[in-house]
């Protein structure tokens, strides 16, 4: 199965590459599974119903959002609407919608999509991350229930992130960390047959800091203060993710390679 991850798309850049590019991709690299972070989609904070739609008819098969998951208050409804929307495992255990699901390709082979929050470095302290995904591997082994599974691993440390990836190795098709928005020069196929990077980068204007108009950021860590609000760049973005083919019996990784296509951090794709 070839599979494609998207890290975190932000602002209109960043929703303007994949809707510009994606159906393209799938075309020259015939994906059967695209997975998206869209959770700074909406203006860098959170992702509304509208902009999900916009993605999700673009070709994205699952978008995963992260700690702003609900920062635009409308996914509160929607994404008990739309099973095409994972927000994280382990977020409050009221929240709407699922952390975890399994969905089909267009040749009906099942691919699990689960999310996490992790602890370090974060606002708040989120469920126990680990336990939260071992459940659901447990639930659902690969190359069984789960032709391929992909988990997002939503955090701050790469140190966690690593941690992720040899905790899940062997048990899922892709772990892959976001949320820092820079993407980590680290793609491998763990010893049990895991594809991993610590971070997909995001699709976003890399002329900024991390997806945001550089000049706020700059006058808060130059000055200690701040102006205004932080606003997405808008500049040409790079689409950043992961590729990753999968072993069709025991749904490991086969194969796993960076992708940068636009902007500034352009590279030759798989």
């Amino acid at each position: 199965m070839k599979i494609l991850f998207l890290g975190d798309i932000v602002g209109r850049a960043g929703r303007r590459a994949v809707t510009e590019r994606l159906e393209a991709l799938r075309e020259a690299w015939k994906l059967d599974f695209v997975i998206a972070n869209g959770e700074n989609a909406t203006n860098g904070m959170g992702l509304s119903a509208a902009h999900a739609r916009a993605l999700l008819a673009a070709g994205v098969d699952v978008l995963t959002l992260g700690d702003h998951a609900f920062d635009q208050r409308d996914m509160l409804t929607f994404c008990e609407q739309e099973s095409r929307i994972i927000r994280p495992l382990n977020f409050a255990r009221s929240a709407p919608g699922r952390g975890a699901r399994l969905f089909s390709d267009q040749r009906g082979r099942k691919v699990l999509v689960a999310q996490v929050l992790g602890n370090v470095f974060m606002k708040r302290a989120f469920d126990d991350p680990f336990a939260a995904i071992d459940a659901v591997l447990k639930a659902h082994p690969l190359g069984g229930q789960a032709q391929a599974v992909v988990v997002d691993i939503h955090c701050e440390a790469t140190s966690e992130k690593m941690a992720m990836g040899h905790f899940c190795d062997g048990r899922a098709s892709l772990v892959v960390g976001t949320h820092t928005h820079i993407p980590t020069a680290d793609a491998a196929i763990l010893p049990g047959g895991t594809g991993f990077q610590a971070d997909a980068g995001m699709c976003g204007d890399y002329d900024s800091v991390i997806g945001m108009d550089k000049a706020e950021p700059m006058r808060r860590f130059v000055t200690g203060m701040a102006k205004g609000r932080f606003q997405p760049a808008n500049g040409e973005a790079t689409l950043s993710g992961v590729y990753v083919e999968t072993d069709e019996r025991t749904g490991r990784a086969t194969r796993i390679e960076m992708v940068r296509q636009g902007g500034r951090l352009s590279q030759a794709g798989p």
